[in-house]
């Protein structure tokens, strides 16, 4: 017997050395599993936090007007920037011992590890916060072991760098509110027009409740579901003593309110404008070998909101009820700052912007660049063509081109610039392509930076190369810079995540590079005054004559017209604003309606932005001069001559002859034949015979 009891002593010592040496060699694995885990973690470093974020779009007085994103809405504000509800419900509901535990509630891990098994697939999770939002920053949401373990493995990581304020922002910032929403501030803007700080207890607890369905919580889905979820974590929230009764009954009471239409179509603003801007952000920003794509940024844009407005609401007012486009763009003088765009009427139903995309033929446009070339090679606001009916010959003759004006009809007499601006004579700027040369021409449309194509064709004179409405309004906008060098730009200044700034915009400033000089871009601009004076009125009327009843401050500009587009492009001192209105398809342009637009469209919004303001004279440089002269044959004007009108000139081509209109056959004529004699004793002879 006493050896038997001595050899059963014998193994349970054996059974105990056995399963103490396991125990210490299991415990030692784990001791060398965590150290080892410690030291990986450690040469690993902290994980990034980092996520795509929104960028934003400020107008030129720091406004936000709207945002921007590579694939999702997001905003980041920091933890104390949310309301205190929006936390406490949080935890409540998802982790109630976030602040205690390492990272892993070991209790829930057991009771998730229990169900799984039971079911024998993963379906039943026990993520803590910081395990979500290692999923949210760095995983799928992908139901495997391979995941969890991965999952675990981040979440530590996070645990060891980072304090439990940190991680719980930035879950809050990372976790998916549907809709396209992540994060708490881009979900409150959305569904209650607000942010995050300002979220009530009741609004808190509904928008916590979305995360765990967002397709079946979401209050704009399913109101009643959302509801039912928000009096759970209410009822959470009290029983863990984060809310009171009282505070969880007046919750429960509360009427939700949502916003998101109208947070939506506050967000809309000039759509086809934020499209350029982010084109030209992304272009600054990749010559400084930065990516827009990271996100973050702070865009302050040149836009006026008042402008942008003012902009779309002329196209609404006056486009008719058919598939007619239109392209608006204006500018500031000196700076090319742009103040709207409106590239089409519906971005919803096309995003296609006509302003900076669409290539169309410019028709008359373009004959302020030719003209601007034919001044500086001799011509002069009074310099007079034949504009008779004309079959031009050119490539050595092999080619022949007769042009018509848009009537059909031709002068039957000499004609100014002056006029020829005025009434769109297309005869004058054909002769006076032939007379200065194509190479001139193409040299003086490069300084402008507009295409006027390559083949030396005559029909360019008539804008028959294509080019876009922002190329064509910043030619004008030259113009209206006294012939200082412009250049289009939506950009003010770029700042980074940070708020440091990345790119400020110095050349806003006025230009100080001359494309022509003053003195010429001072006399076209006053002959583009003429369209809307009707002295200038000949076979065709002035192209602008429609609305100058409407206008109330000085304005300069060019009408031009194919067979499918209508342009208007003009100017004050201080802004040019262009028109483009046509069919995308190039269909022609029939309808009465279709082709009043653009004017209207022009002259509403001139009217609306300079309501108010005094009027203001573009400035005349030195060495310029204004006489009134006789339009019809130049000449100096008198009495005897009733078309008149002031027209500036060089001071060295300001003409001396005075006009006469003799008539043999009118006693008017005769009489002032005798004024106009210098001796005197006939005249006391006739006053005494009077």
């Amino acid at each position: 017997m006493k050896r038997k009891s001595y050899q059963r002593k014998q193994k349970r010592v054996k059974r105990t050395r056995k399963a103490l040496t396991l125990f210490v060699a299991f415990a030692s694995a784990i001791v060398v599993g965590f150290i080892a885990l410690r030291i990986y973690v450690q040469v690993a470093g902290a994980p990034p936090l980092t996520v795509p974020k929104a960028s934003i779009f400020l107008d030129q007085s720091e406004n936000q007007i709207g945002d921007h994103f590579t694939s999702e809405r997001r905003y980041w504000v920091d933890l104390d920037e949310m309301s205190p509800y929006l936390t406490k419900a949080v935890v409540a509901v998802e982790d109630k011992d976030f602040y205690k535990h390492s990272g892993f509630d070991f209790s829930r891990i057991a009771g998730a590890i229990l169900v799984d098994i039971k079911a024998g697939s993963k379906v039943q999770g026990a993520s803590t916060i910081t395990q979500q939002y290692a999923r949210n920053l760095y995983l799928s949401h992908e139901k495997s072991w391979t995941r969890k373990l991965n999952e675990a493995l981040y979440a530590y990581r996070i645990e060891v760098f980072y304090d439990k304020d940190e991680i719980l922002e930035g879950y809050l910032n990372t976790v998916y509110y549907g809709h396209g929403m992540y994060g708490v501030e881009a979900a409150s803007r959305y569904y209650f027009s607000k942010s995050a700080s300002d979220l009530t207890l009741a609004e808190a607890a509904m928008l916590t409740g979305i995360p765990k369905g967002p397709s079946l919580y979401s209050p704009i889905v399913n109101l009643e579901k959302a509801s039912n979820r928000q009096h759970v974590i209410l009822n959470l929230m009290a029983e863990q003593g984060a809310i009171s009764e009282t505070e969880k009954n007046r919750a429960k009471e509360e009427a939700i309110v949502l916003k998101n239409d109208k947070w939506v179509a506050a967000k809309s603003i000039a759509p086809y404008f934020l499209d350029v801007a982010w084109q030209e952000a992304s272009e600054i920003l990749k010559s400084k070998n930065m990516d827009i794509s990271e996100g973050g940024w702070t865009i302050q844009t040149t836009i006026n909101t008042a402008h942008q407005k003012a902009a779309e609401a002329a196209v609404a007012d006056n486009m008719p009820k058919n598939d007619l486009q239109a392209g608006f763009v204006s500018m500031e003088s000196k700076t090319g700052a742009v103040t709207a765009l409106v590239g089409g009427r519906d971005y919803g139903i096309s995003s296609f912007n006509r302003v900076t995309q669409a290539k169309r033929q410019p028709g008359s446009t373009i004959k302020p660049i030719l003209y601007a070339a034919a001044l500086e090679n001799g011509y002069t606001p009074l310099t007079f063509l034949d504009v008779g009916e004309t079959i031009f010959t050119y490539d050595k003759g092999r080619q022949t081109y007769a042009p018509k004006n848009v009537n059909g009809k031709f002068a039957d007499h000499d004609m100014s610039m002056a006029q020829a601006i005025a009434i769109s004579d297309n005869i004058y700027a054909v002769k006076t392509l032939e007379e200065i040369g194509f190479k001139t021409f193409h040299e003086m449309a490069s300084r402008f930076d507009v295409n006027v194509g390559t083949k030396d064709n005559l029909s360019i004179a008539l804008g028959t190369a294509e080019t876009t409405l922002y190329q064509m309004t910043n030619a004008y906008n030259i113009l209206a810079s006294q012939g200082q060098k412009t250049a289009p730009t939506t950009i003010i200044s770029i700042k980074d995540a940070n708020g440091e700034i990345i790119y400020e915009n110095k050349e806003i400033e006025q230009a100080t590079e001359p494309v022509i000089s003053k003195k010429d871009a001072y006399m076209l601009t006053e002959m583009m005054t003429g369209i809307f004076d009707p002295v200038f009125s000949d076979y065709s009327p002035a192209t602008g004559i429609a609305i100058r009843s409407r206008m109330t401050h000085t304005y300069a500009a060019k009408s031009g017209s194919t067979n499918s587009d209508q342009w208007l492009i003009g100017y004050t001192p201080n802004l040019t604003a262009g028109v483009w209105n046509g069919y995308d398809q190039g269909k022609t342009l029939s309808a009465k309606e279709d082709m009043a637009a653009t004017k209207q469209i022009w002259i509403d919004f001139m009217e609306n932005v300079n309501s108010g303001t005094k009027n203001q004279d573009f400035t005349k440089p030195k060495g310029v001069k204004g006489v009134v002269v006789d339009i019809e044959t130049g000449k100096l004007a008198s009495k005897a001559c009733p078309k008149q009108r002031l027209v500036y000139l060089k001071t060295e081509d300001v003409p001396t002859e005075k006009c006469s209109n003799f008539d043999v056959l009118d006693s008017k004529t005769w009489g002032e034949f005798w004024n106009m004699l210098p001796f005197s004793i006939f005249k006391g002879n006739k006053n005494n015979e009077q």
